[in-house]
């Protein structure tokens, strides 16, 4: 669920006026799965405009302080969570620490890099939420350290019905900055598209697996 639709609006517009998203319904995109795709997100794009992400990092800290409680450490998702996660760690007066999609195949190995305890409580950043597998992947890594998830928060979500599934089926709490909907309208509003684009753009989440096809 979004945290706040007055945040969730604001951010929406600084993604589209930045480019973190680019939105073209009559010529999709192709994702690394295959999928034909009308949009495509790259919130890596925010960190060099810092205005923008500062209003990231202090949307994620408020998010955290009034959603979260007992917080022992921040996380970030590799590679897209580690940059947001480091600078909301560091307004919060946190340690941080990342969570690789597996462990290294030298050296010590780690999966986890950074230090951490047993029982810790930590919070999740995510930069994108798409069918939730990655992000869950990190999850599962601190789990399986004996560490306890408080949540996690990510930047967007496509809010895939098979994402909202997987975070119910794992029992992780997720709330994100934005999302999906509040995009493609705020889109609309600022004429990046038309109406019929916006219809395009709303049968593509039903069905992403096919649409194109």
């Amino acid at each position: 669920m979004i945290y706040s639709l007055e945040i969730a609006k604001q951010l929406a517009n600084y993604l589209l006026e930045c480019e973190a998203v680019r939105l073209q319904p009559s010529q999709p995109f192709t994702w690394a799965s295959g999928w034909k795709s009308p949009i495509y997100c790259d919130n890596r794009k925010t960190l060099s405009f810092p205005l923008i992400r500062s209003f990231i990092k202090e949307s994620f800290a408020k998010l955290i302080l009034d959603k979260f409680c007992d917080i022992d450490r921040i996380g970030g998702v590799a590679t897209g969570g580690i940059a947001h996660g480091a600078l909301v760690a560091d307004v919060l007066k946190k340690p941080f620490l990342y969570i690789r999609s597996e462990s290294k195949s030298h050296g010590l190995e780690n999966q986890i890099e950074g230090i951490f305890e047993k029982n810790d409580s930590i919070l999740v950043v995510e930069d994108l939420i798409s069918t939730g597998g990655s992000s869950l992947n990190a999850v599962k890594a601190l789990r399986g350290k004996n560490c306890r998830v408080a949540g996690m928060t990510a930047i967007f979500t496509y809010q895939f019905s098979i994402s909202e599934e997987k975070f119910a089926a794992e029992n992780c709490t997720l709330f994100t900055l934005t999302n999906y909907e509040v995009l493609i309208n705020c889109a609309l509003e600022r004429n990046y598209i038309s109406q019929n684009e916006l219809e395009l753009l709303k049968k593509w989440r039903e069905k992403p697996e096919i649409w194109g096809k």
